[in-house]
């Protein structure tokens, strides 16, 4: 197995009996999970950035959160609206996202 470049966690509120429910899974934390997949996939970059849904980190208030290793940068309110440019200027560009950073 190859190490990615970039390892992206979404919090999708995953509870450890398998529910999904809280905060960021009310405020689309699938969805957006579902849209870093795509835009991986469109950009060819599976090999290289992977993706992966978490449980709660504990700042639900900062929901739905993404955080994106190994820059050990934290996003906070992302929207799904948000991916595109997350990917474009930070995981493509190397320039993190200031106005959704916590």
């Amino acid at each position: 197995m190859n190490k990615p470049k970039s390892h992206i966690f979404v919090c999708t509120s995953s509870r450890p009996n398998g529910q999904q429910k809280g905060h960021c899974h009310t405020k689309n934390g699938v969805e957006i999970v579902m849209k870093f997949m795509e835009e991986i996939e469109e950009r060819e970059l599976g090999g290289e950035v992977f993706v992966t849904n978490t449980g709660c980190f504990g700042i639900c208030e900062k929901g739905p959160v993404v955080v994106v290793y190994p820059d050990n940068v934290w996003y906070g309110s992302v929207s799904p609206d948000d991916v595109e440019e997350i990917m474009e200027k930070h995981i493509e560009g190397g320039t993190p996202v200031k106005r959704l950073e916590i």
